[in-house]
């Protein structure tokens, strides 16, 4: 039986975004704007490669060690330079993608991302992420709403109606 309460919360969504793939990443942001758009929370907790995502366009690497540079160098820089998690072809792949999308009116994922912060999604980069990978708040976006490792998206998942990992 519910209480009072939990009938008058708005329903919640958390997504932990671990991908750094295109398509991934397009489908992460339909169902939190989706979401936001029905008047629900949404929470997108950015983890391991999905931190690609948020990266800022042109932001240098201040990476430290082999390991973390190289890691930096294999790795997508921002939004806009994701690759398929099928068919990339070597780049081929997500360029005939946008050009697809682009003829249909579909929104990349720069343009997901402008949709996400007007609706109201919160974007939450994984603190003990950027660490492993020597990731600086500098070098991500300044739409990031919050920095927090797994025990604050926990909390958030803890009283979340749908929880997706993408």
């Amino acid at each position: 039986m519910s209480t009072n309460s939990e009938q008058s919360r708005p329903k919640k969504v958390t997504l932990v975004v671990f991908s750094a793939d295109m398509d991934r990443a397009i489908a992460a942001f339909n169902i939190a704007v989706g979401a936001a758009s029905m008047g629900m929370e949404a929470m997108m907790f950015f983890t391991f490669w999905g931190l690609n995502i948020l990266k800022r366009r042109g932001a240098p690497s201040t990476s430290r060690g082999f390991i973390r540079r190289m890691l930096s160098a294999m790795s997508p820089k921002g939004p806009h330079n994701l690759p398929l998690s099928k068919l990339n072809m070597l780049g081929m792949g997500p360029m005939m993608m946008k050009k697809l999308m682009k003829k249909h009116s579909v929104p990349g994922v720069e343009e997901m991302l402008v949709l996400a912060k007007e609706t109201g999604v919160k974007l939450v980069a994984c603190t003990v992420t950027m660490e492993l990978m020597g990731i600086s708040k500098e070098a991500l976006i300044d739409d990031v709403d919050s920095y927090a490792g797994v025990a604050a998206y926990l909390g958030e998942a803890s009283q979340s109606d749908v929880t997706l990992f993408v």
